[in-house]
């Protein structure tokens, strides 16, 4: 019953084959993203499979939808999986609820085979034997009682109509094993536990059967999966041995922490990748930073893409300290792949129509002039603000309102701040149009002051005031060298044209 990669369906399996198995008991964070990345990217380099299997059997804790929403974030998050519930595959099905039989018949045969055998024991009993060892400041196990039953005595108690349960019978002297990451293991479980429950009353199975057999059926090569899980191991190559089976090659990947040193908790709203969605991040920032923050690379380097992960990801890499993820990061993550975006034409055009979108939902109550969606203006924006903005949305934020709402102020209004709005405009006018100048906000800046010089009886402050007001109708926000940039000489040019008119 040896584990072979084989063939499935006519078709030569190749290349690893690694699984993310999620519970559905809540949504995807970024401690469930960084294990799922690494196991794509484990799999992408060697031209291999990625698995998502949906491990629901603890029916009780089921989140409606989180199945599909999981589902969602890694389509989101640019990793999908190959095989999937929703996508299908040759081994399905991959939701663990819809594989009870598989389950019941596999421990079948650890009962048949003497490795597991029925429990009686009630949960009252079990209370009891939990708490006489937390009295006596022991840690709770179950004693193994029910281990000791003569076949005759099962046929009784099954004839009483009692309720069962499946164990697994633990064995001392487990054998070694070498972890990817954490090199040769071994925990003589049975020294430190009592056996464990494989199936449940209600025929449903417990992670420790249902991984196994799952892994086993669907051609699982590798495990890649959390540090947690690396005293169970030795469990599960037990059960790997009960059966006859060749087990994966096991690697346990270190806790992603918060940069305190505290566990990522799932009541933190702010892991939520739904969350980081919503507010308009780049899921490549994400990716870089829960990869940039730990290890599997040669060196730390921000702005890796998908692909750089792929191509520089080296598992012997992967060291045993604990990944310190640092949240204030992301929005410097975050420029730096918004710029490349935006640096991109084929994603910039991505970029214009989702920003398009964005400025005609926050203002499309106001007086936009449908100038200011075209293609080419909207495209300058985004060219103008690269390297500024951490997210699109920004640019529909307050303090850029006036690159979308043009000003409806009139000459007459701008008299009262100044009596040169005349020689101002012109001033102004020509300082734009000189030839392809390509202006900093420091330059223009200083450029305005020496504007001012050639006024008459115009102060600096007031002159900034005109300005301000003529291009954005808006006595607070950015500087107006600022505005000016972003605006563009075309834009500004324009603006000032349409209050010397008025």
């Amino acid at each position: 019953m040896a584990r072979v990669l084989g063939e499935v369906c006519g078709a030569a399996v190749s290349g690893p084959r690694v699984r993310f198995g999620p519970s559905p008991t809540g949504f995807l964070h970024l401690g469930g993203l960084r294990t799922a990345l690494y196991n794509y990217i484990f799999a992408k380099q060697q031209r291999g499979t990625f698995v998502l299997r949906v491990e629901d059997t603890d029916q009780g804790r089921v989140v409606p939808g989180a199945a599909d929403s999981i589902e969602d974030m890694l389509h989101w998050a640019g990793i999908p999986p190959d095989e999937s519930p929703r996508r299908g595959g040759p081994f399905g099905p991959y939701q663990q609820s819809l594989r009870l039989d598989l389950y019941r018949a596999a421990s079948e045969v650890l009962l048949d085979r003497g490795a597991a055998y029925r429990c009686f024991c009630t949960p009252q009993r079990l209370e009891l034997l939990r708490k006489e060892a937390l009295r006596n400041q022991q840690t709770p196990r179950y004693d193994n009682r029910c281990r000791h039953l003569t076949p005759k005595e099962v046929a009784e108690k099954l004839a009483q109509g009692l309720d069962w349960v499946v164990r697994f019978r633990l064995e001392r002297g487990v054998e070694p094993f070498q972890d990817l990451v954490y090199g040769w293991n071994k925990h003589e479980v049975a020294e430190v536990e009592g056996d464990p429950v494989i199936l449940k009353g209600d025929g449903f199975p417990t992670y420790h059967l249902a991984n196994v057999v799952d892994d086993h059926h669907m051609d699982i090569s590798h495990v890649l999966r959390g540090t947690e899980w690396l005293t169970s191991t030795s469990k599960h190559l037990l059960l790997y041995k009960a059966f006859g089976w060749d087990p994966p090659q096991f690697g346990h990947l270190p806790l992603l922490l918060n940069k305190d040193g505290s566990k990522l908790s799932k009541r933190q709203g702010d892991i939520f990748l739904e969350r980081f969605a919503q507010e308009g991040y780049l899921p490549e920032a994400l990716l870089d930073m829960i990869t940039n923050c730990g290890s599997g690379f040669a060196e730390k380097q921000m702005g890796r893409t998908l692909e750089e992960l792929i191509s520089q990801f080296e598992i012997g890499r992967i060291t045993t300290h604990s990944a310190l993820l640092d949240l204030e990061k992301l929005p410097e993550f975050s420029r730096m792949h918004l710029t490349r975006h935006i640096e991109n034409e084929g994603l910039r055009q991505k970029l214009i129509q989702e920003l398009q979108l964005l400025v005609e939902h926050v203002y499309g109550d106001q007086q936009v002039d449908k100038e200011v969606l075209e293609k080419e203006y909207v495209e300058q924006v985004l060219l103008l603000r690269k390297g500024h903005i951490s997210h699109l949305k920004d640019l529909v934020s307050g303090n850029y309102s006036y690159l979308w709402v043009r000003p409806l102020v009139s000459r007459e209004h701008l008299q009262t701040i100044s009596a040169e709005v005349d020689e101002i405009g012109k001033l102004v006018l020509g300082l734009m149009t000189k030839p392809a100048a390509v202006w900093t906000i420091e330059e223009l800046n200083k450029e305005l002051r020496n504007l001012q010089k050639q006024t008459k009886e115009t102060k600096y402050s007031s002159m900034m005031k005109l300005l301000r007001l003529a291009l954005s109708g808006q006595q607070h926000g950015p500087s107006v060298a600022e505005m000016m940039v972003t605006l563009g000489p075309r834009e500004v040019c324009g603006r000032i044209r349409k209050v010397l008119s008025s």
